[in-house]
């Protein structure tokens, strides 16, 4: 029997949301689409190495991996600006199922503005403790993050990191991340104890949904296989980004594309 549900959200989740300020889905996609994922994502970072044009979408190398000898998908970090017109990425952002979800917790009018492919190799640093809110500087919150395990997040491949339940604090206060090679804009909040943090363990497939003010970090990835994850975030339409504003230049990473409105497909961002 299906579980009840309150505002399209099952009422296990809804408490998860309210009492963690995380919920995971188990199994929510494929392996064969985490597959198709992930060869996309190798093959715009070899184009990226190559020299190619790839806007609006682009590449942050990982600084300490950023050297000939390694393949293009291990010197990159992260690739940014995937959800409009990237087709497996643009299709997932979209997927009814994962939408009801998303307006169980902000409502019916929904903008995706955001989306990472991360790369986690051998080597590469953690991310430190931070809250997504920092990077989001907007005229309301919270905003939602859906982060798909493209490949398996265990013990021994530096997994993600949350605080339950920090997502009741506001945004804190964060010191940039002095270590050498560390990537561009990394940052660290050092002002909060994380004794009660946990780790996200997740196969591949699997599917966390978070809130923009959780703590949360990884670890540096010293061995195991690699672990790789899509990154979506959303925001409630109407939304007003204040980036320029604050920081004196707009966000590059932000792109918002209206994909719910009153609880339908937003049209013109309809699959063809």
């Amino acid at each position: 029997m299906d579980e009840m549900t309150t505002g399209g959200l099952p009422e296990t989740r809804r408490a998860a949301w309210k009492n963690d300020g995380f919920f995971i889905c188990r199994g929510f996609a494929e392996a064969t689409s985490c597959a198709e994922l992930w060869d996309r994502a190798v093959e715009l970072a070899r184009a990226d190495v190559a020299g190619s044009d790839l806007l609006p979408s682009y590449v942050l190398r990982e600084p300490s991996l950023d050297t000939p000898r390694n393949a293009p998908e291990e010197r990159a970090s992260k690739i940014f600006r995937l959800h409009r017109q990237e087709p497996l990425f643009h299709a997932f952002a979209t997927r009814p199922d994962l939408l009801a979800l998303l307006a169980g917790v902000l409502g019916p009018d929904l903008d995706c503005f955001l989306s990472q492919f991360i790369f986690k190799h051998r080597g590469t640093l953690g991310q430190p403790w931070h809250q997504d809110a920092f990077y989001f500087p907007f005229d309301r919150s919270p905003q939602v993050g859906v982060r798909l395990a493209v490949t398996d997040s265990r013990e021994d491949n530096s997994p993600l990191w949350v605080l339950p339940g920090s997502h009741r604090e506001p945004v804190h206060a964060v010191v940039p991340d002095s270590r050498e090679n560390a990537p561009f804009g990394y940052v660290e909040i050092v002002d909060h104890g994380m004794a009660e943090a946990v780790p996200v363990l997740m196969e591949a497939g699997d599917l966390l949904v978070f809130h923009s003010h959780l703590m949360h970090r990884s670890t540096d990835h010293a061995g195991g296989p690699v672990r790789a994850a899509m990154v979506w975030h959303y925001a409630e339409a109407g939304t007003v980004d204040e980036t320029e504003a604050r920081w004196g230049r707009p966000s590059p990473n932000n792109d918002w594309m209206p994909v719910l409105r009153n609880g339908q497909l937003a049209p013109d961002r309809a699959p063809d």
